[in-house]
């Protein structure tokens, strides 16, 4: 698997990086095990978890396999930090909230430091200088090698970058074919300041693969009465297009269309990785053999043109 610089950082990363948001909950921890397994062996390294998947589920699963089935020192921890308030959705960024997280984070992973910790979504109520005051205080103490954000706007993350008194090396934002929005403002943001973009949802949801197609698969997260309206939006309309279009032109490089939807990704500028999540081992081989060759100059441009944003 490539590797590259984030940013204008020293840190390396695998272009894909493995998500954990199911982990513990629809993922059992030998589904896990084997996840983590095989993406160790095809050369990942990122791995991305949370303190509020699961309310620690995911990072619990993920502490336990570290040093049995890949060694800490061939990981790159990415770790959002912040926890739902007790009967709220809503996350703690509060300096105490943050810091709590954190704590509680390197607890259950069973680690001494996460190698880069991001702030979640930008909270109101709490002013931007408390939110950089917790991550300084994480990353002067060495529980954190390096600061990001995630889900922050582009002026957002230009002005807690020009605040901030240590790197800010990234936002974490949804990025795909059928969601450019990110190359709006956020990806010149993170340009401007040396930093890069970690794209979550890179298959766009799951439509992106192609199976949503004229129906909704059984077992699918479309399928569930808590994810469909998750899923929904890139179901019709333009998304839709996109997709038929994505399909149409895989199927004439020989290609599936999280192949050629992933590649396409992965040669946009500034993307330092794109962020995957499966339920099985066998979804998370297929999407791994996506290969990271760029997508020809016509057939790039014809995807370019079909998703491309609006005035």
């Amino acid at each position: 698997m490539q590797h590259r610089h984030v940013g204008a950082s020293g840190l390396s990363v695998s272009a894909l990086g493995l998500g954990t948001m199911d982990w513990g909950q629809a993922v059992t921890e030998e589904a896990a095990r084997e996840q983590l397994r095989l993406f160790a062996d095809a050369g990942g390294t990122l791995v991305e978890t949370a303190a509020r998947y699961g309310e620690g589920q995911a990072e619990a699963v993920l502490g336990g396999l570290i040093g049995d089935t890949v060694a800490r020192s061939d990981l790159v921890l990415v770790v959002q930090g912040g926890t739902t308030r007790s009967g709220s959705r809503r996350l703690d960024s509060s300096r105490r909230g943050l810091l709590d997280s954190l704590d509680r984070s390197l607890s259950l992973l069973g680690t001494d430091h996460v190698d880069l910790w991001l702030a979640p979504s930008p909270d109101p109520a709490v002013p931007v200088q408390e939110i950089l005051s917790a991550l300084e205080t994480a990353h002067i103490s060495g529980r954190a090698r390096y600061i990001g954000l995630s889900n922050y706007s582009g002026w957002e993350f230009a002005r807690a970058a020009a605040a901030a008194s240590f790197p800010v090396l990234v936002d974490d934002v949804e990025y795909s074919l059928v969601n450019r929005a990110a190359e709006r403002d956020v990806l010149p943001a993170t340009a401007a300041f040396g930093a890069a973009v970690l794209a979550w949802a890179p298959l766009g949801r799951g439509v992106l693969t192609g199976k949503y197609r004229g129906r909704t698969p059984s077992g699918s997260r479309g399928a569930s009465d808590t994810w469909a309206p998750y899923v929904e939006p890139y179901l019709s309309g333009k998304p839709q297009r996109i997709t038929e279009a994505l399909c149409t032109a895989a199927r004439g490089l020989d290609l599936r269309p999280h192949e050629l939807a992933l590649r396409w990704l992965l040669h946009r500028p500034h993307v330092a990785s794109a962020i995957i999540g499966a339920r099985t081992p066998q979804q998370l081989e297929e999407i791994l053999r996506a290969g990271e060759a760029p997508v020809a100059g016509p057939i790039a441009a014809v995807l370019d043109e079909v998703s491309a944003l609006g005035d």
